[in-house]
């Protein structure tokens, strides 16, 4: 079974994106990098599906200030970015897909993921906002893409703290890329494996 595991270059004058540092970590899966760039980044993600053909695909990216890794549950149709992306685009209330469903879940069994990184000994949870930067763009595309072309696919995406060296001199949660490498390796296995998801508390009250 083929799995594709993407992550994104740094951006926002960061040195490092842990989300690619770790992906390339992760045993027996295409790893590919997305720019951090608004429609670039899909054109990469339906390319490297087309290229690799996967029965699971799960895309990563880094939020800054969570301490844990967290498994996303729903992406929206809107593109609302605080900061301009790395080729200087700043949409503002745009849609992903113009037409396009309000939002879509993953496919991804999410708790199951979730609980699988804690069975490894990292921390973890479900999340039910991807953002509205480029990794929700991605995470909306991605699920789109799968809704309308390729509904084989079992899909979702990965949000990964900061790396300590990026939060040296200021506070900040962080986790060595090597431990969220070991959480992408667990949630991959539990992609593959569980059918269903697991009926356990994963909401939030805010």
């Amino acid at each position: 079974m083929t799995v594709l595991l993407t992550g994104f270059e740094p951006f926002d004058g960061a040195a490092v994106n842990p989300s690619w540092e770790a992906v390339k970590l992760v045993p027996g899966v295409r790893a590919v990098q997305l720019p951090c760039v608004f429609g670039r980044a899909l054109e990469h993600l339906r390319a490297a599906v087309l290229e690799h053909d996967p029965a699971v695909v799960v895309c990563v990216g880094q939020a800054g200030g969570r301490p844990d890794v967290t498994v996303e549950r729903v992406a929206v149709n809107i593109d609302d970015a605080r900061i301009p992306d790395n080729a200087g685009r700043q949409p503002i209330d745009e849609p992903v897909v113009p037409g396009g469903p309000a939002a879509y879940f993953a496919t991804l069994p999410v708790k199951a993921c979730a609980a699988a990184a804690r069975t490894a000994g990292v921390p973890a949870s479900v999340s039910q906002s991807a953002g509205t930067f480029v990794c929700n763009h991605v995470f909306y595309g991605l699920m789109h893409l799968i809704a309308t072309e390729r509904p084989g696919i079992r899909g979702g995406f990965v949000h990964v703290p900061f790396a300590p060296e990026q939060v040296l001199g200021r506070a900040g949660p962080s986790m060595p890329v090597t431990m969220v490498a070991e959480a992408l390796t667990a949630i991959v296995a539990a992609a593959v494996s569980v059918e269903g998801d697991l009926r356990l508390v994963g909401g939030s009250l805010h």
